[in-house]
């Protein structure tokens, strides 16, 4: 969440509900909208850390207003992030481990292992045609996330396929 909120920080100044807003249009309903108090101490900790700054606004009718800007620093760390690559694919996987070591122990089958793994994967399949369904045609952010989200359950699911095929 710091570098998301920073990131649209570094486009324009913005206030926590803003930010939040920000984040809602962007990505719609295929990101789980951040809750705004998560959010406030976020900025604070990138305000703390040197990466934002904040001055209050007066409003005529309401209790004044934090804006956030990002500064140098900040723009440095946003920098940084653009240009280092993402995690990759994980080698220790919960699944794989409890798959080849349950058996081992007794506590359980492997192919009962399987086929509940694929059928939580196929649930949350259908939740995210679901979402793909309910999303805004135009949004393309959220399409592209929810998209990617189902190309790597589908290379998730055919990866159950093997392990049967090379395990069970």
């Amino acid at each position: 969440m710091r570098l998301h909120l920073l990131a649209l920080l570094a486009k324009e100044p913005a206030h926590g509900y803003e930010l939040k807003q920000a984040l809602e249009q962007i990505f719609g309903n295929a990101y789980p909208s951040p809750n705004i108090g998560q959010i406030y101490v976020t900025l604070g900790r990138l305000e703390k850390d040197g990466l934002i700054r904040s001055v209050d606004v007066e409003q005529s009718n309401r209790p004044n207003k934090k804006v956030y800007y990002c500064t140098a620093e900040g723009r440095e760390a946003l920098d940084e992030w653009a240009d280092s690559p993402t995690e990759g694919p994980r080698v220790r996987d919960e699944f794989f481990m409890k798959l080849v070591l349950a058996p081992l122990t007794g506590i359980a089958d492997r192919t009962v292992l399987i086929n509940r793994q694929r059928r939580h994967y196929l649930a949350i399949m259908r939740d995210l045609v679901e979402l793909a369904q309910q999303t805004d045609q135009d949004n393309r952010p959220a399409q592209l996330l929810i998209e990617g989200a189902m190309l790597h359950l589908q290379a998730d699911l055919d990866w159950l396929e093997r392990c049967q095929e090379d395990l069970a």
